[in-house]
């Protein structure tokens, strides 16, 4: 995790940048939400060097986003796969509004299918905003306001 004072300011949107601001971060838990969570799948997936990859888990581990779960195939070694939290679980909309930006903002031709959906249908889901009676708020609406304003 960073050694820098992020972790420590007040602000949430500071703290979640010192976990997942760092490289390589972000990606490993979307490996993660695609159900990988063998260090080998990492590593093959994202072409992330061994010592880097190593390091990223054990953060996401103290961040409590991944658990260490140990398994053993038959006669084989114990091993460690990485399975998400219920923290981890809950990055899924930061996730789906990363992605759906970057859809919009950054597509390019030979984009990604990469999409999260409803799982029950299979039906394309997208994030927003919505006030607490449901009704939807639209994104250029929306402010962020410091403490006391």
């Amino acid at each position: 995790m960073r050694t820098d004072s992020w972790i420590d300011n007040p602000c949430p949107i500071a703290r979640t940048m010192a976990v997942l601001g760092q490289r390589w971060a972000v990606l490993i838990i979307r490996e993660a939400l695609l159900g990988r969570s063998r260090f080998s799948e990492f590593k093959e997936r994202l072409g992330i060097a061994s010592d880097v990859l190593s390091t990223r888990l054990s953060e996401l581990v103290d961040a409590g986003i991944l658990q260490v779960v140990d398994y053993q195939e038959p006669g084989d070694r114990t091993r460690s796969r990485y399975l998400l939290t219920e923290a981890g679980h809950d990055l899924i909309p930061v996730l789906a509004a990363i992605g759906q930006w970057g859809h919009r903002h950054l597509a390019r031709e030979h984009s990604s299918a990469y999409r999260f959906v409803e799982a029950e249908t299979g039906e394309s889901v997208a994030i927003g905003f919505r006030r607490r009676d449901g009704s939807k708020v639209p994104t250029g609406a929306v402010s962020l306001v410091a403490p006391g304003a």
